[in-house]
């Protein structure tokens, strides 16, 4: 017979532990061999593709490489500038933004409020909702489109309006540089960028439509100024045509 002093001290009738009855036993559980759903391994099947997409950028690059000649210049000589003078094709983007507002302004305060804002859109856009899933729904779709059609439309015009009639150039004396060099500058681009996010507030949009919106407009926005500073920025970095640049200059002897 079990001693019942030794379970009612082990077991008291008031106490406040809870217990539980566990064996351990030989067999296999339901969830051997099987994952969550829609998903792939790593390894090996992710580091193949890996493997595949770094041995083609490779290949890539030797056959430019093997296409395009790129022969050193002579020496640099510090009292002539080359004309143009461009930047690598990754800061041209910035070095075209150089050209409508202040240094200050266009090469440091913008696109560190860009950097920011990327940093920022996980904090700024926490739901789950769709997540995974390219542009998150039928509506996001429609929506980064018009957004990319709106920003291709309207920051080339940006670009020729701001060549053709520059507002530090026609407001120089008559207005205080900071506010011709930076203040105007600032307004225009941020009309230009905010004004999809106005339209698109009459439908109620929630956090990740707004970023969409923000983002695609960023991003579009670099790679127009990219392409124009390369392509259509020639001698005096002024705007021409690219078959029509002046003294032989050919664009794509950058390359």
């Amino acid at each position: 017979m079990a001693d019942t002093s030794s379970n009612k001290e082990a077991f008291p009738k008031d106490g406040v532990k809870t217990y539980n009855l566990v064996e351990v036993v030989r067999g296999r559980t339901n969830m051997i061999e099987k994952g969550p759903d829609n998903t792939i391994f790593s390894f090996p099947i992710v580091a193949i593709l890996e493997l595949l997409i770094a041995l083609g950028a490779t290949a890539a690059l030797v056959l430019f490489s093997l296409v395009k000649n790129a022969p050193l210049e002579n020496l640099a000589n510090p009292l002539i500038t080359t004309d143009p003078a461009k930047a690598p094709w990754y800061f041209m983007g910035l070095q075209e933004m150089l050209e409508h507002a202040h240094p200050l302004v266009s090469g440091i305060m913008l696109p560190g409020l860009m950097v920011v804002f990327i940093m920022a859109i996980p904090y700024l856009d926490n739901s789950r909702v769709g997540s995974g899933r390219w542009f998150t729904s039928e509506r996001g779709k429609r929506i980064t489109l018009w957004t990319t059609i709106y920003t291709t439309i309207i920051m080339p015009t940006f670009i020729v309006l701001d060549n053709l009639f520059p507002p530090r150039e026609l407001l120089r004396g008559i207005v205080p540089d900071v506010v011709a060099q930076s203040v105007i500058p600032v307004i225009l681009l941020s009309v230009i960028v905010l004004l999809p996010v106005v339209v698109l507030m009459r439908s109620k949009p929630n956090a990740r439509e707004v970023m969409l919106v923000l983002f695609t407009v960023l991003f579009v926005s670099a790679v127009i100024f990219t392409l124009s500073g390369f392509f259509f920025r020639g001698p005096g970095f002024k705007l021409y045509w690219p078959w029509a640049m002046p003294d032989g200059y050919n664009p794509l002897n950058n390359l």
